[in-house]
């Protein structure tokens, strides 16, 4: 992440401390592509700032989230992993290994036309769920 990057990002966190522990979360976060659980994120952090504590981890995804700077992905039967692109997209989560990857350019129109039968809801957002086998697994399991 470049310098004027960061500082924009940084100062978009809403009445906060730029704290450097939380800067380097960010970045480490944003430089991943494997969306990390919290005790993942904090082993890499960690290497950086040896006396940060995974309270401090836990407590600083949670600023960062609630201020959407980056986005919880909640999956049935497995931790919660973080992300840091907070650009619209769905996820795909491997039964096999655990590896969650994006999916974008999805069409909206798949979900949206169901949103039609919910005539009491005013649908504020949605999350679809798909889990399989991802490539890796895949091959290793034609290999065997």
């Amino acid at each position: 992440m470049i310098a004027t990057e960061r500082k924009f990002v940084m100062k978009n966190i809403q009445n906060q401390r730029n704290t450097k522990q939380r800067q380097i979360i960010l970045e480490h976060l944003r430089k991943l592509s494997t969306h990390p659980t919290a005790t993942e994120l904090y082993h890499l952090v960690r290497k950086q700032l040896p006396k940060i504590s995974l309270g401090t981890v836990y407590r600083n995804l949670e600023l960062l989230l609630h201020n959407k700077t980056i986005q919880k992905i909640e999956m049935q039967g497995s931790q919660a992993r973080f992300d840091g692109e907070v650009k619209p997209h769905h996820h795909a989560r491997c039964i096999q290994c655990g590896a969650v990857d994006d999916l974008f350019d999805l069409p909206d129109d798949i979900v949206r036309s169901e949103f039609k039968q919910l005539d009491d809801y005013d649908v504020r957002g949605y999350r679809i769920e798909f889990f399989g086998l991802c490539p890796k697994c895949q091959l290793e399991q034609k290999e065997n």
